[in-house]
């Protein structure tokens, strides 16, 4: 991966979100399904914007912004089983001039650790397709979400 030479470094709170493991998320075995951990993960990204005050439905819709990602790396550590609940923990790592680098942890019910992931998001224009910078309100939510405490 390619670094932004204006990406600032971050270490900030995480954003958190609990998920039940459901029957739909697992495999005959009752075990989590690689493939659904990717769209219980972009769940909690929509609930992290949403967070932000920058719904989807908004930011796609309405104002024609992609982010989609170019960059998910995953660790799968432990399997996570049905009727479970999960904790999502996303934090910023780097914000640059058109990405964003997030890293998230999932966890079980007692704390230990199921999945890591490192995900680099780059918004685009939904008419050309083509990266841009982070409109103002984009990269100031993301700053303040940075800096709270």
């Amino acid at each position: 991966m390619t670094s932004d030479p204006q990406a600032a470094p971050c270490s900030c709170r995480p954003f958190l979100a609990r998920r039940l493991v459901r029957f739909g998320h697992c495999d005959p075995a009752g075990i989590v399904y690689f493939p659904r951990y990717y769209d219980l993960l972009n769940g909690v990204v929509e609930d992290w914007w949403e967070h932000l005050g920058l719904p989807w439905m908004e930011l796609i819709g309405q104002r024609r912004i992609g982010m989609p990602t170019a960059q998910l790396d995953a660790r799968f550590v432990a399997p996570s089983r049905l009727g479970e609940r999960l904790d999502f923990a996303l934090r910023v790592t780097r914000l640059g001039r058109s990405s964003l680098q997030l890293e998230h942890r999932v966890a079980g019910p007692t704390g230990d650790q199921r999945v890591r992931f490192e995900q680099r998001i780059v918004v685009t224009s939904l008419d050309t397709h083509r990266p841009m910078a982070w409109p103002e309100d984009l990269r100031a939510a993301i700053e303040g979400f940075k800096e709270s405490p």
